[in-house]
C-alpha cells in the first residue's frame, strides 16, 4: 500500500508539472511574428525595426518591451503626422487583439533599435526579444535590408 502511495504521488507531481509546463508554452505559442525586418541606416544611426504581431490566442495582450543583444536601447515608437509635420513619439504599450494582428510598419508604429553593439549591415539578422504584458516573452530574428528596400 505504502509503495502504491508512493508511486500514485510520483504520477500526480509528473502530471502536474506537464500541465503546468504546457501552461506557460501556451502564452508564448499563442503569438506568431510574421514579416520581420529592419531598416538599416548607414553612420551609426538609429535602425528601425517593423514586423507583424499574431494574436491566435482568446485574450488580447500588449507589447510592453523589447530588446535586442545587437542594440543597446530598444524603443517602441510611433510616427505621428499633422499639419505637414511628421513626429515620433515613445509609447508604453501597442495591444494586439484576441484572434488579430498587429502590425509595426513605416510611418506607424515601430520599434527604434538606438546604440549599435556591434557593426550592423544589410544581409545581417538581428535577435529580438519581444515581452507582452502577460508576461510572454517572443524570440524572433529580423532581416536587416538597405533604407532603400521594403519589400
Amino acid at each position: 500500500m505504502r509503495n502504491s502511495m508512493k508511486k500514485l504521488k510520483c504520477v500526480l507531481a509528473v502530471v502536474g508539472l506537464t500541465i503546468a509546463f504546457g501552461a506557460c508554452a501556451a502564452g508564448s505559442a499563442s503569438l506568431e511574428v510574421r514579416q520581420g525586418w529592419v531598416r538599416w541606416l548607414p553612420g551609426g544611426l538609429p535602425a528601425a525595426g517593423y514586423l507583424t504581431i499574431v494574436n491566435h490566442g482568446d485574450k488580447p495582450v500588449a507589447l510592453v518591451k523589447a530588446s535586442s543583444p545587437d542594440y543597446g536601447d530598444v524603443m517602441l515608437h510611433r510616427t505621428l503626422s499633422s499639419g505637414g509635420t511628421t513626429r515620433m513619439e515613445a509609447i508604453d504599450r501597442m495591444t494586439v487583439p484576441a484572434h488579430g494582428q498587429a502590425a509595426l510598419s513605416p510611418g506607424n508604429y515601430h520599434l527604434m533599435l538606438m546604440q549599435a553593439t556591434r557593426p550592423v549591415a544589410p544581409g545581417d539578422q538581428v535577435p529580438v526579444t519581444l515581452q507582452f504584458s502577460d508576461g510572454a516573452l517572443l524570440h524572433t530574428q529580423l532581416k536587416v535590408r538597405p533604407a532603400n528596400q521594403v519589400n
